[in-house]
């Protein structure tokens, strides 16, 4: 997590008397066009992949729709679009996009570069291998000689250079920037092995014309935080980095898009720690007042997107073609022994 700044006690007093943070050209330019920019992969089932209309849907589009509702109080103003790896964070340093979200590792060599800011971490992956099960493969290590395709410009390359380098494995790369080519070639069997993030392998299976005959072998070798990234402007970067708290609060509290209605209809009899989330007279409102978002800022994310594990659910989750359980994993709630630790709003 980005550490913004730390006030001194005295400072931290006449914050408070702050009605609203000055807005970064970034956020000015979003609420001038009422549109949000944001960029996701062009064809990543559960995650990315245009319905019949033409809209982008998945687990990564929903952030996009997260952070519209939060800044201009309509989830429908993201305008998401899709947009191959290696292009996605030349076209956010280039200006030609206000936020990415389509399963971006933040590293220390990214993280530095000025011209763009990861944000916060919405999902916990580690990189892996897909192979046809034919070959008769049930560990990496059994992959001595083979022929791999990967993304080009991603941190796959370097994960494979590093886990076969130290194990003395012969490889050979099939380095291949277009998905569409990289899976053909693939799935052809010109390569004998798939790398990329595991989630992402259960996506791409899925895009087999028999995904039965492929297997994602059982090793994890690398650690994949997979964040959000944005232009540098410090109001819009929290007010992403607080959306997406907001959802990880709604669900640690049982708040849902469901019940919310209800919940708002009776707010002063709710725990403190909902009327803090979700009263225009409580922190809530006064975050919104500081950041420069409608007042009903964490209302609409949730009533419009729902909260963290609803979205996991309807992309991801048990009831999916993925049937990815939360339970046990670094995705869940801290409550529940993952990573996902909802900041305090209050």
């Amino acid at each position: 997590m980005k550490v913004r700044f730390v006030l001194p006690a005295a400072f931290a007093v006449l914050a408070g008397f702050a009605t609203q943070a000055n807005a970064g050209p970034v956020m000015d330019k979003i609420k001038a066009e009422d549109s949000l920019v944001c960029l996701v992969n062009t064809n990543s089932p559960g995650f990315s992949v245009p319905d019949s209309q033409g809209v982008y849907q998945g687990f990564n589009t929903d952030f996009c729709r997260m952070t519209a509702a939060a800044i201009l109080g309509d989830a429908k103003k993201a305008d998401i679009r899709g947009i191959g790896f290696s292009d996605s964070m030349k076209t956010i340093v280039a200006e030609g996009a206000d936020m990415a979200s389509r399963s971006i590792t933040r590293t220390g060599t990214r993280d530095a570069n000025p011209g763009m800011r990861f944000v916060v971490t919405t999902y916990y992956d580690g990189q892996g291998f897909m192979i046809p099960k034919k070959l008769g493969v049930n560990h990496a290590s059994e992959l001595n000689g083979a022929t791999v395709c990967a993304e080009e410009g991603s941190t796959t390359l370097l994960n494979i250079a590093d886990w076969f380098g130290d194990r003395n494995i012969e490889y050979r790369v099939e380095n291949i920037a277009d998905k569409s080519a990289r899976l053909q070639a693939f799935f052809a069997g010109k390569c004998d092995v798939l790398a990329s993030d595991r989630t992402a392998l259960s996506s791409d299976r899925l895009l087999a014309d028999n995904p039965g005959d492929f297997a994602i072998l059982p090793e994890v070798i690398s650690n994949e935080p997979l964040t959000l990234l944005s232009r540098p402007d410090d109001a819009f970067e929290t007010a992403i980095y607080w959306a997406f708290q907001v959802m990880l609060n709604a669900e640690a509290m049982g708040v849902t898009s469901e019940n919310i209605d209800g919940i708002m209809a009776d707010l002063a009899n709710q725990p403190k720690g909902v009327q803090r989330l979700f009263g225009q007279d409580s922190a809530a409102g006064e975050m919104a007042q500081q950041i420069g978002l409608p007042a009903d800022w964490s209302y609409q994310i949730i009533k419009q997107v729902g909260n963290y594990g609803e979205v996991y659910d309807r992309h991801l989750g048990p009831n999916t073609s993925f049937d990815m359980a939360r339970t046990a994993t670094a995705n869940a709630l801290s409550q529940d022994g993952g990573l996902l630790y909802p900041d305090p709003i209050r």
